[in-house]
């Protein structure tokens, strides 16, 4: 019997998850490490620091969430038994899947896997630096790292100031995949990459515009603002192919009485629009702004460069075309328009629907000029609000972990180091798979992460990584990567503490440019060979560099490193005393609540953007078998509600009636074109491969969409990249549905 999909969003089942962590026998650890004064290890709008485990920056209390709760329990595991690697071999730990990998249980020593050997085995810390040290022999440019924002702001420096020194910029990161056109899109417009919006400034919004988000699933604290707002009249209105049930109702633990059971209406406006179409939708709202008399000209004149033809570009279009591409209806998106124009502070906030599309770069710029018509940025309760993902993603990306370092930063490594870096530009994620795959890299360090989960068409990476000759993980549990994700001579994977064990403080950025100061801590694991990632990097960088010319070794000292932060990226400064003050802080000049912006002439640069090119392939490209009845649809990956990034908690999704990993959500008229009713099985196919037996789930999404379960989706796709961005089209990847 299928189980009913849910009503609402969050509710009882969080309640519920929560209670049957408590009464477990490691509930008394997880809670007193919920209390522990470090950040979450979930989303970057988590909470914690200083004010403690359960308080957000704004000193409101009850926000921590079941995705916290998730992954700090996931780290409290046991650590792996010996003879999980000595009885498995490496064809057999290649069968488990993401949860089961996750579930095997902590790292507790260093493991190699040689080649030619089908099996991890235990490895001294003093071979691990020997073998560290011939890898990073090789020529700068055939060095590269990964990393994920898991780690510090500490170990972030740490990494790319190691790496700028060898002369290698192939610095890749998560961010890559995920919100790089954020910052590219943010940078043209505005002079800065993050968000222009701190909690307190979200306070103060009357409306709220959710775009290509399921902050239900994946940002849960975010909806209590939401809550919030729309409690004291603002307005909220939600752009998304799928109609997500806890962005319509969300019941939050956080507000028992009102909103746990009964739930809580989130959005004013739905609007359900074909992936990929934001530019389209937004061309719309602004044609629909200035129909309505609802352009700030004054402001426009003030503050902007440029938006003459940006409104002529929106007069302009028609609304046929418009309502065509985005497949929203004039009248919605007239009302929509209505609302946010007839709104005094509005804040745009976008996720990976936006950024992870081949014109992502664009969908920012025009999601920027929308805003700027309206006079909604550089004041109090309005701005654009990217909402990332994993903890301390922005975090790496201010301490310079990214190939497009800004000048500031650059010359601050040049004075510290002495020397000029160098002009080679550095691989991105995207480039760097494509650089293995013909030989061009020999080393690969990865700080966390799962590169070989994290990219489109594992196939593909799963060879290019087998390319490498030394590949070093490190990491505080197992994941797929490190089972497909192996190098041609030696695959290292490096135990580490996680965030709330690290015998020094550390510190990290939240979303909203809030750094938040980590406590020391312990481990409940004994007898281990686990070190900190900080004492870990600086080791290696002090076999790699000696004592030249910095003081390497005395990177352990993280009092240190914060003094070296302090003095190279900025807006940092505060960091250099924040181990003796606990001052945690927002960084200096990125909360714009003032319409000055740091351009080159201080006005907001607005620019047109080309409408999409929507047409998918048609079904004879995809060589189905005769006889076969199919339908080409526009997918997109998504990550079920127990999930985060490519660690999987639980096989379904109660908020969508998705069972297991193996589901594909479509539109119910979809299915039946081809004669699949729901629960019924099909195969999906795209370039790189093909799924079999697919459940179908009939779901509220866009007719021509359908969604997946990244990472398994991976698999049978090549994405598209956006060229400005580099970041793959996850949220359009054309696919064929068919059924014998």
């Amino acid at each position: 019997m299928k189980k009913p999909k849910a009503k609402i969003g969050g509710g009882l089942p969080v309640i519920a998850y929560w209670m049957e962590k408590s009464v477990r026998p490691e509930g008394i650890a997880l809670w007193k490490t919920l209390f522990h004064k470090s950040a979450c290890l979930s989303c970057a709008w988590g909470t914690g620091g200083q004010k403690g485990g359960f308080v957000n920056e704004d000193g409101e209390i009850l926000q921590r969430c079941a995705k916290s709760v998730e992954a700090i329990a996931s780290e409290l595991q046991e650590a792996i038994p010996p003879e999980v690697f000595n009885n498995q071999t490496i064809s057999q730990l290649q069968q488990l899947n993401s949860q089961q990998a996750n579930n095997l249980g902590r790292l507790s020593h260093p493991l190699i896997k040689r080649a030619n050997s089908e099996h991890y085995e235990p490895i001294s810390w003093d071979q691990v630096y020997e073998i560290i040290a011939l890898a990073f022999k090789a020529p700068a440019e055939k060095i590269a790292s990964y990393s994920s924002g898991r780690s510090s702001n500490e170990a972030a420096f740490i990494l790319q100031l190691m790496m700028r020194a060898l002369g290698s910029n192939n610095l890749a990161d998560c961010s890559d995949l995920c919100h790089v056109a954020s910052t590219v899109g943010l940078r043209q417009v505005f002079g800065t990459a993050t968000s222009m919006v701190s909690l307190e400034n979200l306070k103060e919004a009357d409306c709220v515009v959710l775009i290509g988000s399921n902050a239900p699933a994946n940002h849960p604290r975010l909806m209590n603002e939401l809550i919030n707002i729309r409690s004291k009249g603002g307005k909220v209105v939600v752009v998304n192919p799928t109609r997500e049930i806890g962005l319509v109702k969300f019941g939050s633990p956080a507000s028992a009485i009102k909103s746990l059971i009964p739930g809580s209406t989130i959005a004013d406006h739905y609007l359900q629009l074909h992936p990929g179409s934001d530019v389209a939708l937004f061309v719309g709202i602004q044609k629909a702004m200035l129909e309505e008399n609802l352009v700030d000209f004054a402001y426009l004149k003030a503050h902007c460069d440029n938006w003459e033809a940006v409104v002529e570009q929106a007069k302009s279009t028609c609304w046929q075309e418009i309502v065509k591409l985005s497949g929203v209806l004039q009248k919605e998106i007239v009302e929509a328009a209505k609302t946010i124009g007839n709104c005094k502070k509005v804040v745009f906030a976008w996720a990976m629907g936006v950024t992870q599309q081949v014109n992502g770069v664009e969908n920012i710029i025009s999601i920027a000029n929308t805003a700027l018509l309206g006079g909604n940025a550089g004041k109090l309760g309005a701005g654009l609000m990217p909402i990332r993902g994993h903890s301390n993603v922005q975090g790496f990306g201010s301490m310079g972990v990214t190939v497009n370092l800004k000048a500031q930063i650059q010359q601050a490594i040049e004075q510290l180091l002495g020397k000029p870096l160098s002009q080679t530009k550095g691989y991105d994620t995207s480039a760097l798979i494509q650089a293995a795959s013909v030989g061009k890299v020999d080393s690969l360090i990865c700080l966390g992460g799962n590169l070989y989960s994290a990219n489109p068409n594992s196939g593909f990476v799963k060879n290019a990584l087998a390319q490498i000759e030394t590949i070093i993980y490190i990491s505080t549990k197992p994941n797929q990567g490190h089972f497909h994700g192996l190098a041609k001579q030696n695959t290292l994977i490096l135990p580490v503490f996680a965030r709330f064990e690290n015998p020094h403080s550390t510190t990290v950025e939240s979303g909203n440019n809030f750094v938040r100061l980590n406590s020391p801590g312990t481990s409940h694991l004994k007898n281990s060979l686990v070190i900190s990632e900080v004492e870990l990097l600086s080791q290696v960088a002090q076999i790699i560099h000696g004592n030249e010319p910095i003081q390497w070794a005395k990177l352990s000292d993280v009092q240190y490193i914060r003094e070296l932060i302090a003095q190279t990226i900025p807006g940092y400064k505060p960091i250099a005393s924040i181990e003796q003050t606990k001052a945690e802080f927002t960084i200096a000049g990125r909360i714009f609540t003032h319409p000055q912006f740091p351009t080159s002439n201080g006005r907001a640069q607005m620019s047109l953007t080309p409408l999409p090119k929507l047409e998918l392939p048609e079904i004879e490209q995809f060589g189905l078998p005769k006889g076969a009845r199919g339908i080409v649809l526009s997918l997109g990956t998504g990550r079920s509600y127990s999930q985060h990034n490519t660690i999987v908690y639980k096989q379904g999704d109660l908020y969508r009636g998705m069972p297991h990993r193996n589901c594909i959500m479509m539109n119910s008229l979809d299915a039946q074109k081809i004669g699949v009713a729901e629960h019924q099985n099909v195969t999906v196919q795209g370039d790189a491969g093909a799924l079999k037996q697919v459940e179908v789930i009939y779901g509220d999404i866009k007719s021509g969409a359908a969604m997946m379960f990244y990472p398994e989706v991976n698999a049978i796709f090549s994405a598209q990249i956006d060229p400005r961005s580099g970041t793959p089209a996850f949220k359009r990847v054309p696919v064929a549905v068919w059924t014998s």
